[in-house]
């Protein structure tokens, strides 16, 4: 007898091959049988005729590290189908972490991430892992994040990872890659990460390289001239060429608006370039010998934190010291100044602009969150654009950003607006649907579930790229599920994930192929996308008739 039948359904492997008919049938944790299993003997039979059966969505891109942890039946991820998030992105993230870094960096990240528990072990990847072990709804796999290694050798501040440091970091890297870890991660949009050069960076993915995993990073925002050939994907190329290591480059697309973590701005007219144009550097670094993959998301704009706008002398000491610089008159006017020199009214020759917007010009973000404090009044500030917020307040935009985060204590997101031109939207998401036909792409959404206004792409971007954008382009639906599962697995070492064939571990989605959407927008994000009925996590169900079952079985993933 199985423990559960999935009836008559079309089954997309994953593989990328055409949908079969099929039953499916679940025993325990894994897939037993797939064929025709009539008369079907189960303890649970989902009818699913005129719907497809896939593997469970692999997250290459999350920051739910901290929402897991406070809301382990995590309805944003299951309700899109996502069965495996990657945590400890951008080199963000809790271990392997001391007691007094681990408290202290929280803080740093809270406007991205949330607050998690204060009272957590996070001294290794084995205690980090752990902590999401069968206790969330979702699978886990942990980065190791680079700040974390620099916190522990270096700390917070601008000094190179050199000599017996940075052997003391290669020690940190191998232990956490021997305790379970799939790789490295790094953020040089985020300190401390950001002072890193790129020689620092090659020697670390040697280690990861030695040990088989992924080093997965983003382009840099900071400190350009650390960088070889100047930063972007030039400098991420080198160091997987020199250090052979499999590399994977986040959230990298063609977009209109670069800010909040995404790829490359560009205009309209670059937005209409083809795809080959987008990546021939990394085409040229494939005959070279490069191992890469990337991700991408359906959206024109992002989100992150207002801290990570502040440069490197401002954030150098960590959250006290940020906070107590944005405090002093004379510290604040310093950063107001840079503030508005670097970023002022346009987007400039960066892919950020202060607080983002549709039009390049200063003060178009919104704030996301504020909870640290529960103020009504800060709270109320929550989806106002940063411009309103700063002439009520009767002050520049500059000013008002500092204010708020030191009223915050750092806690406080924001969220970039989307370009009002339709064009650009489009072409966006044009750019997305050619790059997930290759070989080398899959889906990271940059999830950050937390406040009352996240970005849409938390609860909408597996669902918007499987419906209205694959409807509205003609995409090949097996050809995105692969992207979305095998691809994934593959990429870091996920043994039993990502397909649909007995003997695999049971994470299975069931959607309606004309029905399933996001419904999550900009102006009301916290929306569940339709025609996703059913979502398995290891044999069991988490998602039932479109209702959350409260089932916990998300197991803390190993590569291999």
């Amino acid at each position: 007898m199985f423990d559960l039948v999935i009836e008559q359904a079309d089954v997309i492997d994953g593989t990328g091959t055409p949908a079969f008919r099929a039953d499916i049938g679940v025993t325990g944790r894994r897939i037993t049988a797939i064929g025709d299993l009539s008369p079907t003997v189960a303890r649970r039979v989902i009818h699913a005729h005129g719907l497809v059966a896939c593997p469970g969505f692999i997250d290459t891109h999350v920051h739910t590290d901290a929402a897991l942890l406070n809301e382990p039946q995590h309805p944003s991820g299951i309700g899109m189908g996502v069965t495996t998030e990657v945590l400890g992105q951008d080199g963000l993230s809790y271990a392997p972490l001391s007691r007094d870094n681990y408290r202290d960096y929280s803080r740093y990240m809270s406007g991205l991430c949330g607050m998690p528990p204060q009272d957590l072990d996070m001294s290794s990847i084995a205690a980090f892992k752990s902590h999401y072990h069968k206790k969330c709804a979702v699978n886990t796999v942990a980065l190791i994040p680079h700040c974390a290694v620099r916190l522990e050798t270096v700390g917070f501040h601008d000094r190179p990872l050199r000599g017996d440091v940075l052997d003391k970091a290669r020690r940190i890297v191998r232990k956490g890659m021997e305790e379970g870890a799939a790789g490295v991660s790094f953020g040089l949009g985020f300190f401390p990460s950001a002072w890193a050069d790129t020689t620092e960076l090659i020697e670390l993915a040697k280690v990861v390289g030695e040990t088989g995993g992924v080093f997965v990073g983003q382009h840099r925002f900071f400190h350009f001239e650390r960088a070889f050939g100047g930063g972007g994907a030039a400098e991420f190329i080198e160091i997987g060429l020199r250090s052979r290591a499999k590399v994977h480059l986040a959230h990298y697309f063609p977009r209109a608006f670069g800010a909040g973590g995404a790829g490359p701005a560009a205009s309209a007219i670059e937005l209409g370039h083809a795809v080959e144009e987008f990546t021939q550097d990394i085409d040229a670094a494939k005959d070279k010998g490069l191992d890469i993959t990337l991700d991408a998301y359906p959206y024109p704009s992002g989100s992150t934190m207002p801290v990570c706008r502040l440069p490197g002398w401002a954030v150098g000491g960590g959250t006290a010291a940020i906070l107590r610089r944005l405090k002093s008159r004379a510290e604040r006017t310093k950063i107001i100044e840079y503030l508005e020199e670097r970023h002022g009214d346009s987007i400039g020759d960066t892919v950020f602009t202060f607080l983002g917007s549709e039009s390049g010009h200063a003060g178009t973000g919104q704030l996301t969150s504020a909870p640290a404090s529960g103020r009504d009044g800060l709270l109320r500030l929550e989806g106002m654009s940063w411009r309103d917020v700063a002439k009520q307040r009767g002050v520049s935009v500059a000013e008002m950003a500092c204010q708020v985060m030191a009223e915050e204590g750092l806690a406080c997101g924001l969220l970039v607006s989307p370009p009002n031109s339709v064009r650009l939207w489009q072409d966006t998401e044009h750019g997305v649907m050619e790059l997930l036909k290759r070989p080398d792409y899959t889906v990271g959404s940059d999830a950050i579930p937390v406040g009352g206004m996240p970005h849409p792409r938390a609860f909408g971007a597996f669902p918007r790229i499987l419906g209205r954008l694959r409807r509205r382009h003609g995409a090949r639906l097996e050809t995105l599920i692969h992207a979305m599962t095998k691809r994934a697995a593959d990429r870091f070492d996920l043994k039993g994930r990502g397909v649909l064939k007995p003997g695999v571990y049971a994470d299975i989605v069931v959607f309606d192929p004309a029905q399933v959407s996001d419904t999550a927008t900009y102006e009301d994000p916290r929306q569940r996308p339709t025609g996703i009925p059913y979502v398995v996590v290891n044999g069991k169900i988490a998602l039932d008739e479109g209702r959350f079952t409260g089932v916990i079985a998300g197991e803390s993933l190993s590569p291999g």
